[in-house]
């Protein structure tokens, strides 16, 4: 919650229920990336001012989230998850196909990509149950909430989105992690993950999936086939140096070289052009913002609020620590966008969602009794 300092000195924000240190860093993120599209979008006005409709358009998500408070989001964590759910069935039946995956739902005046409402969904579910029990959680408890978090993780990797699977599945273990799993529970799963990996290579991960992982380990030996992406993006990294080859004189970017430029390797651009420098600059940033987002969840006034502000904010995290390892050849390749940089709108607004909830755990400061444990 904010502090009676913090309400004083922005009496506007505090009445809006925003945060204003975490807006200012978001907005300082979002600035960067209107520059950032511009030089990788090849100069291209079209591609900002879209950027910039999307950045607008996600704020007022943002400010309309953060205006309901989290006893609302726990009372209707149950039926948020179980629509998500039978959205990413449905998927399966009737979902739209484009470039190979299966991830679209067409409900006839627009489509939505229901693995998107899971990011939220399911961190709000795990906060909700393991708020009800006594903290820390038991193994029973871990036990339900992996299985909770695995159904919509096992639907969204079927579509296939790696990516996105990834991430709702961090989520809910974000929040185990957070209600007091212990160490010894942790290490147990990581050795059951470790042996279950034959049985993913073989029966989960599809052939272009496979591919990645192998060109991840070894991308020099297809240098102009699978792994020339990634060379050609660690090249662009590399050659920005110290200081960088200047604001739209990358040459990786501007000769195309780079792939997706503007969308999951924008990364590479921004090192390209500004150097380490700049690189620690916006890392700086974003750990201003994930800061920000830890200092909200540990001052709630619930152990719902600290969960789901915990979890939102490390899933955050995960964001920034994929992209920047995958594009740097540290990581396989699987498609997740650079948080607030990227161009692209409806991971956008999804994530501005989790800021508002974020916002609306530090600044409602209504309780419950029966709800506050």
């Amino acid at each position: 919650m904010q502090t009676t300092e913090e309400r004083q000195r922005n009496p506007w924000l505090a009445k809006l229920h925003i945060d204003g240190p975490l807006l200012l860093g978001i907005l300082a993120l979002g600035i960067v990336s209107l520059f950032v599209i511009y030089s990788a979008g090849g100069q291209d006005v079209g591609l900002v001012y879209r950027q910039a409709i999307r950045l607008g358009v996600s704020l007022v998500v943002l400010v309309v989230v953060a205006q309901i408070s989290p006893q609302t989001w726990r009372t209707y964590a149950v039926p948020f998850y179980l629509i998500g759910v039978v959205l990413l069935i449905l998927v399966l039946f009737f979902g739209e196909v484009g470039k190979g995956a299966q991830r679209w739902l067409n409900i006839g005046i627009t489509r939505i990509q229901p693995s998107e409402i899971l990011k939220l969904a399911v961190p709000m579910l795990l906060a909700w149950y393991c708020s009800k029990s006594q903290i820390p959680i038991r193994f029973f408890h871990v036990f339900a909430g992996l299985v909770f978090a695995l159904i919509p993780t096992l639907l969204i990797a079927r579509q296939p989105d790696l990516g996105t699977a990834i991430l709702v599945a961090s989520s809910g273990i974000f929040v185990l992690f957070l209600a007091g799993m212990s160490w010894r529970l942790v290490s147990v799963g990581g050795a059951l993950a470790a042996a279950s990996l034959p049985l993913f290579w073989f029966f989960l991960l599809r052939d272009y999936q496979r591919q990645r992982i192998l060109t991840f380990l070894n991308p020099e030996s297809d240098p102009l086939g699978s792994g020339y992406h990634i060379i050609q993006s660690k090249i662009a990294i590399g050659s920005g140096g110290l200081e960088g080859k200047g604001w739209l004189q990358g040459t990786q970017s501007q000769l195309e070289f780079l792939p997706e430029r503007h969308t999951d390797f924008i990364f590479s651009v921004f090192a390209e052009e500004f150097g380490f420098f700049g690189v620690v600059g916006l890392l700086i940033l974003y750990g201003f913002v994930i800061f920000r987002g830890m200092l909200i969840s540990m001052r709630a006034q619930s152990n719902f609020g600290r969960l789901l502000g915990g979890s939102l904010i490390l899933t955050f995290f995960i964001y920034v620590l994929v992209n920047i390892g995958m594009v740097s050849g540290l990581l396989p390749v699987v498609g997740v966008p650079l948080p607030l940089i990227s161009y692209g709108g409806t991971s956008m607004v999804t994530m501005m969602a989790g800021f508002g909830m974020l916002m609306g755990i530090a600044t409602h400061r209504r309780l419950v009794i029966s709800q506050s444990g």
